[in-house]
């Protein structure tokens, strides 16, 4: 499982069983840190998840700010999960570029490019893992 944490929203995506592919599942309205999270573990248990794939917006010096601190510090109060955090730099670029392209209109429902953010976040994870 990926997820793509905003203040606002969270991107997530899942892999196949074989953690070949990624496939956008669902955006979470981060209202509450503690909904959000009973809402990431429902469907982590739902799904099987092993691993949780945590996107840190990482700046294009390598620094990390107060966004990638906000993912971590999210990310830490997921429990029972092992959580790898996993550089984040353009994807939401990307994401929309790649929903562009599929001719999907993202600007009326934010939500779709952190779905698709979080399935590129999973991606990099995936490739890595098998390279």
């Amino acid at each position: 499982m990926a997820l793509d944490i905003g203040t606002k929203r969270i991107g997530v995506a899942l892999s196949d069983f074989l953690l070949v592919t990624s496939n956008g599942h669902s955006c979470i309205e981060r209202t509450t840190d503690e909904k959000a999270i009973q809402e990431i573990l429902k469907i982590a248990k739902e799904n099987h998840v092993e691993k949780i794939i945590a996107g840190v917006p990482i700046n294009m010096d390598g620094t990390e700010g107060f966004q990638a601190e906000d993912c971590k510090t999210f990310a830490s109060k997921i429990k029972g999960y092992e959580i790898i955090f996993e550089d984040e730099r353009l994807t939401s670029s990307e994401a929309e570029e790649n929903l562009r392209a599929k001719k999907i209109d993202f600007r009326k429902n934010k939500g779709l490019v952190d779905i698709e953010s979080a399935c590129i976040i999973l991606e990099q994870y995936l490739s890595r893992k098998v390279n």
